[in-house]
């Protein structure tokens, strides 16, 4: 077998140890929002990773959403991920920040007092989520984006990209996927505006490029990604007749930008729709810089196959890295896999926060030094 998998790999002005990305997961760990040391001790586990990119990050109070996510939208969240950011370079990795603005995926519970949801339209999502203080509840209502509103959320997001090279991340993913505010702008289920942001592809997409164009701006197309779902269904999303002009539209414009990497979801491997293995055809035609490709990898021969036949320059894996913090060495040596407890994939276990976090164990033990 080749080993283009653990060969190094250009992303931009950086170059990773091995073509493996660590996915980005929500964990929950972040108690007020703010980074900690245990957060810091979990991603240096995995630096083995080509690129570790973290869990979905908020660039405003508005973006939070969920219980105890991480911001980056002040001063004490800049300070909580440089406990991250130097644990993994210190350990020999790299790492972007992935900003998720949740728009309408929230509950009032899971905002700052004083916050409201917003979205490009006034449309709730069907569907609950988990409140700390009274369990599950219905997703809230959110507010529309006025243009006024617009202008303070692209800033937003520029701020929170430059926050996280102050930070010491080395570049910024955005996330446009799983039915987040970015992602709501693109479909026409959530975006019913009929101004320059609405009722056409073009219209429709506008935002998401802004927003991409305004952070490659401010720290660098060479640090800038975005990720991307087309045919997920996640957060209620739907499939819609122009989503393959969509995306191919996106993803022209996004090579104009020259941010550099696009990171798909794909769901011609996640669910063998036909229809999605066109769709990637096309955001590929359109967007020729670095391609992430996440789905359902786990198996090294399965990596390695994406690799070598051009479907992909680098592949992510998700949720092989939260019960096996050494999955690189492991695929290496083909060792066996150990399996994650869904239990405390968002939630502490009986022993606390670190409980399914920072308790897994590698396959030999690790020698740190003194």
């Amino acid at each position: 077998m080749t080993t283009t998998v653990f060969e190094p790999a250009m992303l931009g002005r950086i170059t990773l140890k091995n073509h493996l990305v660590m996915g980005p997961m929500t964990r929950s760990r972040a108690p007020g929002s703010v980074p900690n040391v245990m957060m810091a001790e979990y991603y240096r586990q995995r630096a083995a990773a080509g690129l570790i990119i973290t869990e979905g990050t908020a660039p405003a109070p508005e973006g939070l959403g969920y219980a105890r996510i991480p911001g980056l939208f002040n001063e004490d969240q800049v300070k909580g991920w440089r406990l991250t950011t130097d644990a993994v370079h210190e350990a020999g990795g790299h790492i972007f920040v992935q900003l998720m603005h949740v728009g309408r995926i929230f509950h009032e519970l899971n905002l700052p007092a004083g916050t409201s949801g917003v979205a490009p339209s006034a449309i709730a999502a069907a569907g609950q989520m988990w409140t700390d203080q009274e369990q599950m509840k219905p997703n809230g209502t959110p507010k529309a984006l006025s243009t006024a509103d617009l202008t303070r959320v692209r800033e937003e997001f520029v701020k929170s990209a430059t926050l996280g090279i102050a930070a010491g991340f080395d570049g910024v993913e955005l996330h446009g996927a799983n039915g987040y505010l970015l992602e709501q702008f693109l479909h026409p289920r959530t975006n019913q505006r009929t101004d320059a942001y609405g009722s056409t592809v073009q219209n429709r997409a506008r935002f998401v490029i802004e927003v991409a164009r305004d952070v490659a701006d401010a720290i660098g197309a060479d640090r800038t990604g975005i990720r991307l779902s087309p045919w997920s269904t996640f957060n209620d999303m739907a499939h819609y007749p122009e989503l393959d002009d969509a995306y191919a539209y996106l993803a022209t414009e996004l090579q104009k930008i020259g941010i550099v990497y696009v990171h798909l979801v794909d769901h011609s491997r996640l669910s063998g729709l036909a229809t999605a293995a066109e769709t990637v055809k096309a955001i590929r035609r359109g967007f020729t810089n670095s391609y992430i490709s996440s789905g359902n990898y786990t198996t090294l021969a399965d990596i390695e196959d994406a690799l070598a036949s051009g479907k992909a320059d680098l592949v992510s894996m998700s949720r092989p890295f939260i019960a096996n913090p050494d999955l690189v060495e492991r695929l290496r040596r083909d060792l066996p896999l150990s399996a994650a407890n869904p239990a405390t994939f968002y939630a502490p276990g009986p022993k606390g926060f670190a409980d399914g976090y920072t308790d897994y164990p590698t396959a030999e033990p690790v020698r740190r030094s003194a």
